[in-house]
């Protein structure tokens, strides 16, 4: 039997870029700012941080992070 080496978890979850650059800020459809280290899309118009969880951003203005 031979052993699988598991993927790397950022590689899985990683969103798909091609998705990253159709994705506009749903408040003021402007672009977002792909945040790889904090894993998160940023509008900077809005002044939010939309969180990416398992590969997908999740664009609902309740679940993003004010920025400062």
């Amino acid at each position: 039997m031979s052993e699988q080496t598991p993927e790397r978890p950022e590689t899985l979850l990683r969103p798909d870029p091609k998705l990253l650059e159709l994705l506009v800020c749903p408040l003021t459809k402007t672009p977002l700012v792909y945040d790889r280290e904090a894993n998160e899309l940023v509008s900077k118009a809005a002044k939010l941080a939309f969180p990416i969880r398992h590969g997908i951003p999740i664009m609902l203005v309740s679940e993003a992070r004010e920025l400062g």
